[in-house]
């Protein structure tokens, strides 16, 4: 049984006769009449009685037009649905994101652009480090994901570069500074307070950048005297605000500063951070092309 017999028993059982049917349908009588005629005996039992006022559903008929009117319903919101899937505009995504890049700029301007002109499509969203998106990425559990970049990566995944942060100071309130301008964030040399307790992170969490970080230091004669690790920058700052240590961090934490922290400038110390969107270079999913699509739009604005 097709599709079109259902459809022409439905405009038969609604028209109590096969001509009208026909004119409504814009299909020949006798097509009408052979495909009514061949349901039946497919299904084995009478769908109409045939009275000299016209057709009439059998009790089984009117059973049978009920699920036939919930299974082309069902039918057509599946195609609905399916073409609203194809155009991009309902979907569901799992994004991951470094999560003091959601705070302020781009990445949130991100998310407010496609809310608004793609509310159909469904964003599950995943706080990760770098490392840790990049492995979801290529096991194929993230569908993209918003990283700091350093170095190259494997030619099956395209990047979409949105900023460049940089690295700024953090040290506890209570903590002096050496001499500065007295502006709301000061600015400081690295070389002046090289003799400070340092908080950092495991080279484990992230290498590239941990060597990069380091080597920096190197470069100036500088080796911080790191007196604790902790594997995110959230409890980094935790640590700051307790008063263990200073940490150098990323300038997207001036977006929500702790309470019992500070920041500062560093003179002598430049380690521009990226921040890209990446995801499968081959992606035919429409949802996230159109997702890209958004990401680059804002990209774009001045």
């Amino acid at each position: 049984m097709e599709l079109r017999h259902l459809r022409y028993f439905i405009a038969v059982a609604e028209h109590e006769s096969i001509r009208l049917a026909a004119e409504h349908i814009h299909v020949t009588q006798p097509a009408i009449s052979r495909q009514i005629h061949d349901m039946e005996e497919e299904l084995g039992f009478a769908l109409f009685s045939r009275t000299p006022r016209g057709l009439k559903l059998t009790t089984a008929g009117k059973a049978y037009l009920r699920d036939a009117r919930a299974a082309l319903d069902r039918l057509e919101a599946a195609a609905r649905a399916a073409q609203r899937i194809s155009a991009g505009v309902q979907g569901y995504l799992r994004l991951g994101f470094v999560e003091n890049s959601g705070w302020d700029g781009a990445v949130p301007h991100v998310f407010r652009r496609f809310q608004a002109e793609v509310p159909g499509v469904r964003i599950e969203l995943v706080p990760m480090n770098t490392p840790q998106q990049l492995d979801a990425l290529r096991e194929g559990s993230l569908d993209g994901g918003f990283i700091y970049q350093y170095g190259p990566l494997e030619p099956s995944l395209a990047t979409v570069p949105l900023a460049t942060n940089n690295v700024v100071l953090a040290v506890p309130h209570a903590w002096t500074l050496p001499a500065h301008d007295g502006s709301r964030q000061p600015t400081v040399a690295l070389r002046d307070i090289a003799g400070w307790p340092f908080i950092t992170f495991p080279r484990a969490v992230y290498p590239l950048y941990y060597d990069r970080l380091i080597g920096a230091c190197q470069s100036l004669g500088i080796t911080l005297d790191v007196v604790q690790e902790v594997s995110t920058e959230a409890a980094v700052l935790s640590l700051v605000c307790a008063g263990v240590g200073a940490a150098i961090v990323n300038s997207a934490n001036l977006g929500r500063p702790p309470a019992l922290a500070r920041f500062a400038s560093l003179s002598d110390l430049s380690i521009p951070m990226p921040l890209v969107f990446v995801h499968h270079a081959d992606t035919t999913d429409p949802a996230l092309e159109r997702f890209v699509e958004t990401v680059a739009s804002v990209r774009a604005m001045p």
